[in-house]
């Protein structure tokens, strides 16, 4: 395990006043500078793959494929994607025209927030920090980037390699845990994003509301699963375990649990069975696949509720606290009540819930906090519509797991205790880190329009204002809509236009013909 120097804390108010510096000289609001510092970043992971293949092996035992799918090759793909959109991100923004202030030129700039704060976990220690670095770099922010020492190898080599690409004065690594965290979090910033935990995440929002300041939180939850009877079973089991799997279940969309009807669970778990056979033909704990939990603690805690369900382990349940090592398991027959639907598990476990039906599971994810993700398997639209419509989570995913934070153009954030705030993919990161500036000039013959604004008021001022400023109701409403009205009505409305739209169209041909015979 690599040894990780921290920051010394009497050296972090110093850092953060020189990226003070930095911003304040105005050097990001360059949009070529910007693309400038993306490039840059990511040549330093191209230029440093191999080193991140061995640092991610080092700190979470974890294949070079496994990395390359889940972090190097998505971190390259997030920093491209910043540097060919920021122009297009960053330009001012016109509102739809309105007759009453369409004369004072509103516009919205999209300006920097200042230096900004980026707490980053262990569980995906290089994407998590590259990923928001790249929405910062690319809104025009200062950026402390603070990585989980839980992965001293990558915290490391960040702090070894930014300098060496990135401008120092606008980016800086403070290495470190608690004391250094907790000093972090006395300082002012303009932002900050904790990735993380729930637990964590509450003193991360409280130190922020001494300052006022804005704060995203990327937490996570119990992301649960529902099967349909009649969905894909031998797919959904193969997506399923892969999601729960892949890099030892320490993904905060990982599946959590799955609910399936009671009379379809034997069904599913041998599809499972089967899909586990295929991705680990050899014994599990000899398997240069597995990623490892990442310390001790973490290893204590799965397999304390592993060892403590009172559900059926049907595949896995190896462990090797040596190596801080948990097999995939699957467990079936679990009750709600169980160990393992304690707390956000974490860890490659997974169990199966069997339900008397869909509207049992539907009550029993909304009777607990709003998950980070939730996922259906179904070819039914009417089936993904009830599970969609009447439960709310961070995302919504059909027939997939664990990869929607790196679906281009999708905004990836919870709700409630799952988190606050969206980011990941392309302009959601920008805007994050972005003000949203509003601004007009009124040119002086405007007061000739709007003088009635000014005292003294008269009766007829205020008749001007009812003239000029009045704003018209439809009819008003004799009851509730039935059920389908709104929907009708639109489509009504869409047809009515597309028809005037035609025949506004046919009049003018006719005109241009009627003016063509004439002349």
């Amino acid at each position: 395990m690599a040894t990780l120097a921290y920051t010394p804390v009497d050296e972090i108010e110093k850092i953060q006043a020189e990226l003070r510096a930095g911003f304040n000289s105005g050097k990001t609001k360059s949009i070529a500078y910007r693309k400038y510092q993306l490039l840059q970043l990511a040549y330093l992971v191209q230029d440093n793959t191999k080193a991140f293949e061995q640092a991610l092996a080092q700190d979470l035992g974890r294949h070079a494929q496994e990395s390359h799918f889940l972090e190097i090759n998505s971190c390259l793909g997030e920093i491209m994607e910043a540097y060919k959109n920021v122009e297009k991100w960053a330009k001012p923004e016109r509102p739809p025209r309105s007759v009453n202030f369409m004369f004072m030129n509103p516009v919205t700039y999209k300006e920097p927030k200042g230096v900004v704060l980026v707490i980053s976990p262990f569980n995906y220690p290089m994407w998590l920090c590259f990923t928001p670095l790249s929405g910062a770099i690319a809104a025009g922010n200062a950026v402390v980037i603070k990585p989980s020492e839980a992965c001293p190898a990558v915290a490391t080599l960040l702090e070894e390699l930014l300098p060496k690409y990135i401008d120092r004065s606008l980016i800086r690594v403070v290495n470190g845990a608690v004391p250094e965290t907790t000093k972090l979090l006395e300082l002012p910033w303009d932002h900050i994003l904790y990735t993380g935990s729930g637990r964590v995440g509450k003193i991360v929002a409280a130190a922020a509301a001494k300052h006022l300041t804005p704060v995203s939180l990327e937490l996570g939850g119990k992301s649960p699963v529902f099967i349909d009877p009649d969905t894909d079973m031998q797919l959904a089991a193969r997506r399923i375990l892969w999601g729960k799997a892949t890099n030892a279940g320490q993904t905060c969309v990982a599946p959590d649990y799955v609910l399936v009807p009671r009379a379809s669970q034997d069904k599913f778990v041998e599809a499972l069975k089967t899909a586990y056979t295929s991705f680990y033909p050899e014994a599990t704990t000899t398997s240069k696949d597995m990623t490892k939990m990442v310390n001790q603690q973490a290893f204590k805690r799965v397999n304390g509720l592993l060892q403590n369900t009172k559900g059926s382990v049907v595949a896995g349940g190896e462990t090797d606290e040596a190596q801080k090592y948990i097999a995939p398991t699957i467990v079936k027959d679990v009750k709600v009540d169980d160990s393992l639907m304690s707390e956000e598990i974490f860890g490659p476990i997974l169990p199966i819930v069997p339900v008397d039906d869909l509207d049992a599971g539907i009550a029993y994810v909304n009777a607990h906090d709003h998950p980070l993700a939730l996922y259906v398997f179904s070819q039914d639209e009417a089936y993904k519509s009830k599970v969609f419509g009447s439960t709310q989570s961070g995302s919504a995913i059909a027939n997939e797991t664990i990869i929607g934070p790196g679906v281009t153009g999708l905004p990836f954030g919870g709700i409630g205790a799952s988190g606050n705030g969206g980011y990941h993919t392309g302009k959601y990161g920008f805007l994050m880190f972005t003000h949203l500036r509003a601004s007009f000039d009124t040119p002086g013959w405007i007061d000739k329009l709007l003088g009635f604004r000014f005292p003294p008021y008269s009766q007829s001022k205020l008749d001007k204002i009812h003239a000029r400023l009045n704003i018209k109701l439809p009819a008003r409403p004799t009851g509730p809509p039935s059920a389908g009205a709104a929907s009708n009505d639109g489509g009504r409305k869409w047809f009515l236009l597309a028809f005037a739209l035609a025949a506004v169209g046919a009049l003018t041909k006719m005109k241009k013909l009627q003016q063509f015979i004439g002349a």
